[in-house]
């Protein structure tokens, strides 16, 4: 293999390298670009939050965000909050009161519950300790509003019966009756419950239908709600809840119910992260669910009860019992991180690697360059080299030989010149070089014959070598 295939291989081997590095640089710009996929777990199955999160997932598709959701149902959110622990899901709509998962982080409310227990104002139940041995009628029975029941009757030293018993409600105790919606009027009229415990928004269409239907079983019309004194302490012992207030006429002015402000107790479903989400990953689903919040509420009502969580400062948000994520925090606060922010790192790293690659791109031109005029200043040493040689010699075979040789120099060099930009400077040098050789091995063989009588065949030999050689550089 000659040297200029070699260098020809070499070069060619150096592009195929530059190609794969800007292949690769366009595979990572890409994969930079590309939409955020976060996995959310969704629960409880029957609840609003499936239906609420799908119409987020959909708002950000159809607005092409740079974050999309992958939904995971579950049937509890149980197995919401573990999906999240065991990192099966980057999001998740948890329930604090239920099950806490140790790497959540709040960043919205998704829904904020109160434990609502309404009778007609006739029942005289406006205390916890008036609901013994009464009859409390659930429409919406779940294992997690129930444990919460059964924890508040407990701080009052009430013990909850979950069946209907066909005698009266012993003394300390309290049955709850399931039953439809449908029935409770009917259960009011027949004596068959006493008052009615639901654990949801009261400002949600469930709640104000039920208490609807309590006020029209009263005579007078007006409703009485157990009224949690001690809200406080209570949620004290088990800080996942929160202490909630139903202003006066929630649900009515005329008359007004309630008549008064009522203090309960109530838990929440939230959208958590796992705490190790890029903060502005989270800062982004924050904001988005909140912008899209609008267009959401025309898909599902429950958009309209979503709420950022409360806070005091920067330093409460993440160090209460419930913590916020830094992420959401930095959109409440409008810290979020500016483009050149949040890239900075790989804005350094690209400038960095691309000056890294210009230089060597700079550095392998200079290279091929100089390659390509040694190997032209190679020739011309050559040639010169066969000038000083010329110089000293009358044999009329060596000179032919000496003319051959420097035939093809010519016609590497100008191919060379052809393949491969060439300095104008070292093509000069390389021409004069050729001349030179040419007119020296010239003056040689007209010397030499003069001094030996060559043989005729010799010298028309060496004569028509040098005289094509004479037409190759005159077509150059």
């Amino acid at each position: 293999m000659s040297r200029f295939t070699a260098l020809f291989m070499r070069r060619e081997f150096i592009f195929l390298v530059l190609a794969i590095l800007l292949g690769a640089g366009a595979a990572v710009a890409y994969w930079a670009s590309r939409a955020t996929v976060l996995t959310v777990a969704v629960a409880p199955r029957d609840g609003t939050e499936p239906a609420l999160i799908q119409a987020y997932a959909d708002a950000l598709a159809k607005r092409h965000k740079e974050i999309r959701l992958r939904i995971l149902p579950f049937d509890d959110v149980r197995d919401s909050a573990e999906a999240l622990r065991e990192g099966r899901a980057d999001l998740a709509v948890v329930r604090p009161d239920v099950d806490l998962p140790d790497n959540g982080l709040t960043l919205a409310i998704l829904r904020d519950q109160a434990m609502i227990i309404a009778a007609p104002e006739a029942s005289g139940i406006d205390r916890f300790p008036d609901l013994d041995r009464k009859r409390l009628a659930i429409l919406a029975h779940r294992d997690a509003d129930e444990a919460l029941i059964r924890a508040l009757l407990d701080h009052y030293g009430l013990t909850l019966i979950t069946t209907d018993p066909d005698a009266p409600v012993p003394p300390r105790h309290v049955a709850l009756v399931e039953m439809a919606e449908a029935d409770l009027a009917a259960a009011f009229a027949r004596k068959r419950v006493d008052a009615v415990i639901s654990v949801t928004a009261p400002t949600a269409p469930t709640a104000q239908r039920i208490v609807g239907i309590v006020q029209a079983a009263s005579r007078n019309r007006k409703v009485s709600f157990v009224d949690m004194e001690n809200a406080d302490a209570f949620v004290a012992r088990m800080p996942r809840l929160q202490v909630v207030t139903m202003p006066a006429e929630t649900f009515g002015g005329s008359p007004k119910v309630p008549a008064a402000d009522v203090r309960t107790v109530g838990a929440s479903y939230r959208l958590m992260a796992r705490s190790n989400l890029a903060r502005p990953v989270a800062a982004d689903v924050t904001q988005h669910l909140f912008e899209l919040r609008s267009g959401m509420a025309n898909t599902t009502p429950a958009a309209d009860y979503v709420q950022a969580p409360a806070y005091d400062s920067t330093v409460g948000a993440t160090s209460a019992r419930l913590p916020i994520h830094p992420g959401a925090v930095d959109y409440f606060e409008r810290e979020q991180q500016s483009v050149v922010e949040r890239y900075e790192t790989w804005i350094y790293l690209v400038a960095f690697m691309g000056g890294g690659l210009g230089s060597a791109v700079a550095w392998i031109g200079q290279r091929l360059s100089r390659l390509r005029r040694e190997r032209i200043e190679e020739a011309t040493d050559r040639l010169l080299a066969i000038r000083r040689e010329a110089q000293t010699t009358h044999d009329l075979e060596r000179l032919g030989g000496l003319a051959r040789e420097i035939d093809d120099l010519a016609g590497d060099i100008a191919k060379h010149a052809l393949e491969r930009p060439t300095e104008a400077k070292t093509m000069s040098a390389a021409a004069i070089a050729i001349d030179a050789a040419r007119s020296t091995v010239k003056r040689a063989f007209a010397a030499g014959r003069r001094a030996d009588a060559a043989s005729p065949a010799a010298e028309d030999s060496v004569a028509a070598t040098i005289s094509g050689a004479k037409t190759s550089a005159t077509a150059e």
